[in-house]
């Protein structure tokens, strides 16, 4: 659980490590028509080292003014890089002011698919995974670095706003409604998030709010983002108690090639009210995030199986519980196809260019199943309770993982692990 005191190699060009971030408030205004976003962010932050500078990352939105302590102060913005004069001991607080605006849109950096704000047909995604946070606010971009947030943002009247958190309130001024929203447990950055549409909020059992247009219904609904109260029983009785206070699922009136998952929120196309298992599969997998991913979250990219390859075997368990195929049946079926693939993946460190390579969400998933095989069906849901139990809020390690399955079990696994995620060739089949 320690914080690298080094940038992260997945993507070298954000967050600073000589700093951290507690809490984020930000007041937002956004006009549709035009795209033009308005912030206004204060950050309450404390030195990790003795400092006289720090960088926040802000992409493509232009900086009016600067304070540091409520003292305005001169900054350089060059690229994704805000430079603020900050003089602090180790372990000082300073709080961070920063006023800007301008028209937001995805970030695209080296080795990684654009990511970030994004305009709809009539609204907004924001897809922040895993460079897009600095698009909409000044952050410090990295996946160890959680705070707590406070978000309000203005938008047009007939649109809803939609964020992660729980909704404080809603406030009419004018022609304008204010949100407000609270995420009172920590979140990387990436994992916040704004959807803005034309939706209308249903209220589902166990806790599922989904945000979608009002004409959405019908049977493909129904066997898909219909069933999350299910999914989300069956879920915390594998991995504990859902982590977060609310869970919104939005639907955007747009068709989605893929879905996303944010703290307590996640967010499908309309194509994904389906009852094809290709929807409903992923309707669990960005649920289960909640627990892997979100409220723990890995240290560094280059972990990324600890969300996708958990988050994938989820799936299989829900096709299980559903009537399905059975959690044993997909990981013959993944060994097969895997098998018949190239074996130049290392899973404990993919690389920037395969850090989204389904070769990880399924491989990891086998990881995880061969694991079950390995030491029993009960230590095994032990296991995931208690990683999200004692890690909640966290951030994590491939190592951290290893420990903990010894620690349950009480056998030693470093040869499972070994052969899983330290070597390239795909290990035996585990029938």
């Amino acid at each position: 659980m320690t914080d690298p005191a080094v940038p992260d190699p997945y993507l070298p060009g954000h967050g600073d490590p000589s700093y951290g971030v507690r809490h984020y408030q930000l007041w937002l205004g956004y006009k549709v028509v035009g795209n033009r976003l308005d912030g206004d962010a204060r950050l309450s932050c404390v030195a990790k080292q003795d400092v006289r500078s720090i960088a926040l990352d802000l992409a493509g939105l232009r900086v009016a003014k600067a304070w540091v302590d409520g003292r305005p102060v001169r900054f350089t913005h060059r690229g994704t890089r805000l430079t603020l004069p900050v003089t602090a001991a180790a372990g000082a607080e300073f709080e961070v002011r920063v006023r800007y605006a301008g028209s937001p849109g995805p970030l695209s950096v080296e080795g990684h698919d654009p990511a970030g704000w994004e305009e709809l047909a009539d609204g907004v995604i924001v897809a922040a995974q895993p460079q897009g946070a600095p698009t909409w606010f000044p952050c410090n971009d990295r996946p160890s670095d959680k705070a707590t947030y406070s978000i309000t943002m203005a938008a047009p009247s007939d649109y809803y706003v939609a964020m992660s958190g729980e909704l404080v309130e809603s406030v009419r001024r004018g022609s304008s409604v204010e949100w407000t929203y609270e995420m009172t447990s920590p979140m990387a950055s990436y994992l916040a998030t704004c959807q803005i549409g034309r939706y209308e909020a249903r209220e589902l059992d166990h806790g599922v709010l989904v945000v979608a247009p009002p004409d959405l219904k019908g049977d493909g609904y129904d066997a898909s983002l219909g069933r999350q109260p299910e999914m989300m029983v069956f879920f915390e009785g594998c991995f504990g108690d859902y982590p977060f206070d609310s869970y919104t699922c939005v639907v955007t009136d747009d068709d989605l090639e893929i879905p996303l998952e944010s703290q307590s929120l996640s967010t499908f196309g309309r194509n994904f009210a389906s009852a094809d298992w290709g929807a409903v599969r992923l309707v669990a997998h960005e649920l289960a995030h909640q627990w892997f991913g979100n409220a723990v979250t890995l240290t560094e990219w280059k972990d990324i199986w600890l969300h996708e390859g958990f988050a994938c075997y989820a799936e299989w368990l829900w096709s299980q519980e559903s009537g399905g195929r059975s959690a044993e049946e997909w990981a013959e079926h993944y060994h097969d196809k895997l098998s018949e693939l190239p074996q130049d993946l290392l899973l404990a460190d993919p690389g920037v260019e395969l850090m989204f390579d389904d070769r990880v969400y399924k491989r990891g998933a086998l990881t995880l199943h061969a694991l079950r095989r390995e030491i029993g069906d009960d230590d095994f849901f032990v296991l995931l309770r208690l990683w999200v139990k004692r890690f909640s809020g966290h951030n994590v390690t491939s190592a951290d993982f290893e420990a903990l399955a010894e620690e349950v079990s009480g056998r030693p696994l470093g040869g499972l692990f070994d052969a899983w995620l330290r070597s390239e060739a795909l290990p035996p089949s585990i029938r």
